[in-house]
């Protein structure tokens, strides 16, 4: 039996295994991420110059690049949807305390109204930066994208360090699985498409 409080079998003294295939599909996908982030800061640059008339380089290229600029927006806004969807549903079921909650969306909420407010025209009175900040963004362009990565990553293990949300958020392992597994396959795939066609 494994009680709320504690995450091992009073029994077996054993931790559930449904946290542990959670680790695991969670280091599959950190390999297929890091793997991809090597191909593209190292290889796929030279790739693309050595053959620019092969298509394939340059768009997996652009797609690491916009996936590592803007893939916190998707992140930030699924966790937004989960939040307003899933979680607020077990919170009624279940009172808990609000604060997490609270903090998560506050997070979300002032990464997403800062990525988009660059996207804003000067004319909408939306309160934009001062000169000061748009200058140290503008010596420092990876920045705002770091920042962002910063605080969805915050929201996440904040999310992630009590067992019920990470549960949750996370589910029993199968889906989370499937989807590393489908990662690692897919870079392994490009992987072996581009050397075939280097």
């Amino acid at each position: 039996m494994i009680l709320p409080g504690r995450h091992i079998c009073t029994r077996c003294s054993r931790a559930p295994s449904h946290q542990w295939v959670q680790l695991i599909s969670l280091a599959i996908l950190l390999l297929a991420t890091i793997g991809n982030s090597v191909a593209g800061l190292y290889l796929l640059p030279r790739l693309s110059a050595a053959h620019p008339s092969v298509l394939f380089f340059r768009a997996w290229l652009w797609a690491d690049r916009e996936t590592a600029l803007h893939g916190w927006m998707l992140l930030a806004g699924a966790l937004l949807l989960w939040e307003f969807f899933v979680w607020r549903k077990m919170r009624r079921a279940k009172p808990v305390t609000k604060i997490k909650g609270w903090v998560s969306r506050k997070i979300l909420a002032f990464v997403l109204a800062a990525g988009f407010a660059p996207i804003l025209p000067w004319w909408i009175p939306a309160s934009q930066p001062s000169e000061k900040v748009l200058g140290a963004l503008s010596q420092h362009p990876g920045l705002p994208f770091a920042i962002s990565w910063g605080g969805v990553l915050i929201v996440a293990v904040v999310l992630c360090v009590k067992a019920e949300t990470r549960d949750c958020l996370l589910g029993r392992g199968k889906a989370l699985s499937l989807i590393s597994l489908a990662a690692l396959t897919l870079f392994l795939l490009l992987t072996m498409i581009g050397w075939s066609l280097s």
